[in-house]
């Protein structure tokens, strides 16, 4: 068994500074300032539970992009067992895909921009980082504005007089837009600041919060709609064959994935804190395939309700219950959905960039400057300019967000087929020209070329389809194909040239990835 190296035996290199935001990690002696900080190093501590991993997942799933995506799913024109199959089939993709990406940054204690080290090396893993942070910036942006749309109801609802607001812009956002997005990005920021604690302590409350609303929600719905009236099928017009729906399933599996890509791809910079693998592991199955169904079977009850009771369907809650019209039930069910979507931008848009923005320059970005990059980066993105045109979407997010498969497979083939689990952790924070992971000048170019090379792919994947009006629904796929092509491409060079060193797992030096509890 490897030696454990995120805990020193020599107690007394550890430093003496107060507890990082990011969580305490240990500095040795001989770790280059230019590679590493607190936040950054490997940690003193992993204290995450199954619970704090289900609730994670919770803040996750229970948006209202979560809840329009579930919704959305019934209304393909397929049955009812078939949306539930695809559901299922999704669900446990994601969840296999997480428990990869868990693994080693669990093992180890360090970030997803740390662990990248390793394969891409110690200064090439600065191209993944800053990919991820720009894509979570951009999403950031648009999370917090969505949110301030339902905070602005709010507002409309308890103080006529805001309306006034909305005759008066700048930047393209009504007065009344910018002090809701203020409000969020303010509140965001102070929790974000406060450090990981107490991110952890809002993510535990936050998920079930927004579950006792649901359950509230479609209780009230089904007594006013009657529960004969309530149907799972949100389709319109005449039943897809079976033949025809084939596609449609493997269309719906592949939306479930690509909502949860970003998530899977920085699950690493939270499974990092898990007290053991098998921690993390219990906490994605209630929080994936379990939590998941059962919030999509609520959210498609509270949407089929809808139709009764209001007269059309609704999709989205805040609309829902904006529709209801009792102030009580604006103002819970608003501040309710705006927190579940605070939840996904921090735990999704908001610690991933810090990580990564604080990989590229340690010694001068921590990592709550990082974050604040990342939050006045969403700012000046001004997303309310460009998030409603498809266009704009499709070639900003559509490309970025395609690369985020190309990252997760060639991830997932250095640790796991070439790497074979084995980390030399020390390794990942030094400029030392003989060490492990310093390739040529810092940079591994089996990881690089395959990023250039599976990025082109997956991107044309992404955005021609749609922009040309060829392949249709192949964009549908641009993740499993970036993903799959990253994995054999990375895999391929490193067999014919290779780079990664091989590690044994009986070197004192070296994390082998043995399944022990770490607590």
């Amino acid at each position: 068994m490897a030696t454990d190296l995120v805990t020193p035996v020599a107690a007394p290199h550890a430093p003496t500074t107060t507890a990082a935001p990011a969580g305490a990690g240990v500095v040795k002696p001989g770790y280059d300032p230019a590679l590493t900080n607190e936040d950054l190093a490997p940690l003193r501590k992993q204290s995450w539970t199954s619970y704090n991993f289900f609730a994670f997942w919770m803040s996750d799933v229970h948006s209202v992009g979560g809840y329009v995506t579930a919704g959305s799913l019934f209304a393909l024109g397929i049955a009812s067992w078939q949306v539930l199959i695809a559901l299922v089939v999704g669900i446990l993709i994601v969840q296999v895909f997480a428990n990869l990406v868990a693994k080693p940054s669990q093992r180890t204690g360090v970030p997803y921009p740390v662990i990248n080290r390793a394969v891409f090396g110690v200064l090439g893993a600065n191209v993944p980082a800053i990919i991820r942070g720009l894509i979570a910036m951009a999403w950031y942006g648009v999370q917090t504005f969505l949110a301030a749309q339902s905070l602005n109801i709010i507002f409309l609802k308890f103080i006529p007089a805001s309306a006034g607001l909305l005759d008066h812009s700048f930047l393209g956002l009504s007065a009344l837009g910018w002090i809701s997005y203020a409000i969020l990005w303010v509140a965001q920021g102070a929790l974000f600041w406060m450090g990981m604690e107490a991110i952890k302590k809002f993510i535990d409350w936050a998920g079930p919060a927004v579950y006792v609303v649901m359950i509230a929600l479609a209780i009230y719905l089904v007594s006013q709609a009657g529960i004969g009236n309530i149907s799972f099928t949100l389709s319109v017009g005449e039943p897809l064959s079976f033949g025809a729906s084939i596609p449609v399933m493997l269309s719906a599996v592949a939306l479930v994935v690509s909502y949860f890509s970003g998530p899977m791809l920085n699950f690493g910079d939270f499974s990092r804190y898990g007290k053991s693998f098998a921690a993390v592991k219990r906490g994605n199955f209630w929080g994936l395939p379990i939590n998941f169904l059962f919030f999509s079977v609520l959210t498609v009850l509270c949407a089929s309700a809808t139709v009764p009771v209001f007269g059309k369907l609704i999709t989205d809650p805040i609309e829902t219950v904006q529709a209801i019209g009792a102030p009580f039930a604006i103002l819970l069910g608003g501040l309710t959905f705006v927190t579940a979507t605070v939840g996904i931008n921090i735990v999704a848009n908001f610690i991933s960039p810090a990580f990564d923005f604080s990989n590229v320059a340690p010694r001068r970005i921590s990592w709550r400057a990082g974050g604040m990059i990342a939050a006045v980066g969403s700012v000046l993105l001004t997303p309310w300019n460009w998030y409603g045109n498809d266009q704009a979407i499709l070639y900003t997010l559509g490309v970025l967000g395609a690369l985020i498969g190309p990252l997760f497979g060639i991830l997932i083939a250095g640790y796991y087929i070439v790497g074979k689990q084995c980390i030399a952790v020390d390794d990942m924070y030094t400029k030392d020209t003989s060490a492990r992971y310093w390739y040529r000048g810092g940079f591994n170019p089996n990881a690089i070329g395959t990023l250039v090379v599976t990025g082109v792919v997956s991107v044309a994947s992404a955005v021609l389809p749609p922009a040309l009006g060829i392949l249709p629904g192949l964009n549908n796929y641009s993740w499993f194909i970036g993903c799959g092509l990253g994995l054999v491409v990375f895999w391929g060079l490193e067999r014919i040239r290779p780079s990664m060193p091989e590690l044994a797992s009986d070197d004192p030096t070296v994390d082998d990835g043995a399944a022990i509890g770490r607590a």
